[in-house]
């Protein structure tokens, strides 16, 4: 059998095990099973970093108390020694006014913040606590799928596997050199061989040049199109 023969009976098998696979990429089981795997990490990144958001709000709040802790201690201590030593002058009391009204302006504005991020903490707690029910249903699901989904593949494996291997056999007897140039061309265009109709590439419909028409002659019947690059067959 001539060498291009050889080559469009292995295009075909090769072509229909290329076909198989994408076939099996756009599994509705596939996509489903990705999708929701997809939903999963979503939902579980997102209930991590709302436990990380919680965590800082925890060690804000413990900051704030501390800092309300030493001004309240400061306060109490600023009253003692105005209860020991009153002013001795209307401005020392004015003074004495401004610092404590200072100390307590402090305390109501760490007060404030704190209700703030504790109300925050809640809400991001709830709604972590909602997203890790919502996973927990949806991981059910998702395991169940996965089964189902392995299953399937590893059928649909096999069966590319057996694709595979009737495509290889049809390579025996094909030049060596010539599969090298059709698994190069393959990288860039789909399918690599082409029939040569009246002078028209059968890939992409081109015109050929004349003079590369008659190269054919002198290459074993193959040459390749200007246009597309495709290797083509006299038809």
């Amino acid at each position: 059998m001539e060498q291009t023969e050889l080559l469009l009976q292995y295009q075909q098998a090769d072509m229909a095990a290329d076909a198989f696979e994408k076939e099996i990429k756009r599994s509705p089981n596939r996509i489903a099973f990705k999708k929701n795997r997809d939903f999963l990490m979503e939902q579980q990144n997102a209930a991590k970093k709302m436990e990380s958001d919680v965590a800082h709000m925890t060690d804000r709040v413990e900051t704030i108390q501390l800092a309300i802790a030493r001004l309240e201690e400061q306060l109490s201590s600023m009253q003692k020694r105005l209860n020991d030593a009153p002013p001795a002058t209307l401005e020392a009391a004015q003074e004495a006014a401004r610092d404590a009204q200072k100390l307590l302006g402090d305390i109501e504005q760490y007060e404030a913040e704190m209700q703030k991020i504790q109300k925050n903490a809640a809400s991001q707690e709830k709604q972590e606590k909602d997203i890790r029910m919502k996973f927990a249903k949806a991981k059910a699901e998702y395991d169940k799928q996965k089964v189902e989904y392995e299953a399937e593949y590893k059928e649909q494996m096999k069966e590319l596997d057996l694709k595979r291997k009737q495509a290889e056999e049809k390579t025996v007897g094909i030049d060596p050199a010539l599969l090298e140039r059709y698994k190069a061309i393959k990288l860039h265009c789909t399918p690599p061989v082409a029939r040569l109709y009246s002078g028209q590439c059968g890939g992409c419909n081109m015109s050929l040049p004349q003079a590369t028409l008659r190269k054919m002659k002198n290459e074993s019947g193959i040459i390749e199109c200007e246009n597309c690059g495709r290797m083509l067959i006299q038809n």
